[in-house]
């Protein structure tokens, strides 16, 4: 005899119906709500630089152990979130979101910045297996284009939104970094009694794929077999997008100060907001496309945002950076969105949480490697060939992805 699914207890939940729709959409706010944190401090990068006085190397660490904590969350989070359910997983990492708040908010040198990414990373990656999993879940089987869409926007947008309440309450209110993170502790604290209010019961714990018998409890996550080639297609276009994503959040401000001579906290954050807003956006319209279009859409979008990153920081074009950073919110956007609907086509309930962290896994692995390796270049050869380098480099991983998605389309029209 086998327990019901997380999505089935949802719906029993509220009488054995469809659950009503505005619980899909609040299902989506813890993950907006810890992606905020996500990128809180990035207006605060130039700050902390200046204080604690370390350069684009060092930043670029800082950022990066964010990714180590992610990576190694998504080891476990997902597979966990598919055995014991997801509030088990999303109450313990927002309860460490706000433990990083409290870090940030104290922070008197890099290894508390340190510390608290890791954790930062460790939530995130939590989150972008059971939360983005729950918003499938309470969504039901007829929704689940619509769980794909609001969770991926729900990423990209409190990615976008938290540099921008970083930027503005840390330039207009005393206490920057006290003040910005106090903001984002309420922010989760709400997160946390939607978690706690949240229609969904447990995952299934029955000897299923998604069982206790599936293997151990830390592994790097997969798919069912028959959904690899999925999972292939969304990283090919999500990783080379959040990479370039990842290095205008940790060098952005760097860029930014070089270019118009100011370390405007707001003018860094606006500039993020801009790049995640786009990809917000960008999901909603072209929503209605067939995913592998989608996918293709997203790999010239990067591709285009890496040229215009290049042309940026060779030329000293303001316009250009904006265009970059634009453009690779669109890329990332469309990535994740197509990499998300892919999954959810393809992977049983049971499985869906490990399947987003195997996404995420293949994503953010080159996000936390190139953009570290783009930095220390930047410290040897300058700001300006470094990101040259790594523009190039991106631009023709985008384009390969773009390859591989449009080989994948013609593949599964031929059959």
């Amino acid at each position: 005899m086998t327990t019901a699914t997380a999505g089935e207890r949802a719906r029993e939940a509220v009488g054995g119906g469809e659950v009503p729709v505005r619980w899909v959409w609040l299902a989506a706010w813890p993950v907006t709500a810890v992606f905020v944190l996500s990128n809180a401090a990035t207006p605060l990068y130039v700050l902390w630089q200046r204080e604690m006085g370390f350069g684009r190397g060092t930043l670029t660490v800082v950022f990066a152990c964010y990714i180590a904590g992610l990576l190694g969350s998504l080891l476990v989070s997902g597979i966990v979130s598919d055995r014991v359910g997801r509030k088990p997983v999303l109450l313990p990492a927002l309860g460490l979101a706000l433990v990083a708040c409290l870090v940030f908010a104290t922070a008197g040198g890099v290894g508390a910045l340190i510390a608290a990414r890791l954790c930062t990373g460790i939530a995130v990656g939590a989150v972008v297996s059971a939360g983005m999993a729950a918003v499938t879940d309470v969504a039901g089987p007829a929704r689940r284009r619509l769980a794909a869409l609001l969770a991926s926007c729900a990423m990209v947008f409190g990615a976008g939104l938290g540099p921008l309440l970083a930027g503005v309450l840390s330039e207009t209110l005393p206490g920057p970094a006290v003040t910005v993170f106090a903001v984002e502790a309420v922010l989760l604290v709400s997160a946390v009694v939607v978690v706690v209010r949240m229609p969904v019961g447990a995952a299934h714990e029955g000897r299923g794929e998604g069982g206790r018998g599936a293997g151990g409890w830390v592994r790097v996550p997969g798919v069912p077999r028959g959904a690899g080639g999925q999972l292939a297609l969304g990283i090919a276009v999500f990783a080379p997008g959040i990479t370039a994503t990842s290095f205008v959040l940790s060098l952005g401000p760097s860029l930014l100060a070089g270019l118009l001579g100011t370390g405007s906290r707001v003018v860094s954050g606006a500039l993020a907001f801009a790049m995640f807003l786009s990809a917000t956006g960008v999901q909603f319209a072209v929503r209605r496309l067939g995913r592998h279009t989608v996918l293709a859409y997203g790999a010239g979008a990067t591709a285009l945002g890496m040229a215009a990153l290049v042309l940026a920081v060779r030329t000293g074009s303001v316009a250009a950076l904006a265009g970059a950073a634009l453009l690779a919110g669109a890329g990332q956007g469309m990535g994740q969105l197509g990499g998300l609907s892919l999954l959810n086509s393809a992977v049983p309930g049971a499985r869906l949480a490990e399947a987003n962290a195997a996404l995420n896994v293949g994503g953010y692995l080159p996000a936390g490697l190139l953009p570290v390796s783009a930095g220390y270049l930047s410290d040897a050869v300058g700001l300006t060939t470094g990101a040259t380098v790594f523009g190039t480099v991106l631009a023709g991983l985008a384009v390969a992805g773009g390859g591989v998605v449009l080989l994948g389309r013609r593949a599964s029209s031929a059959t």
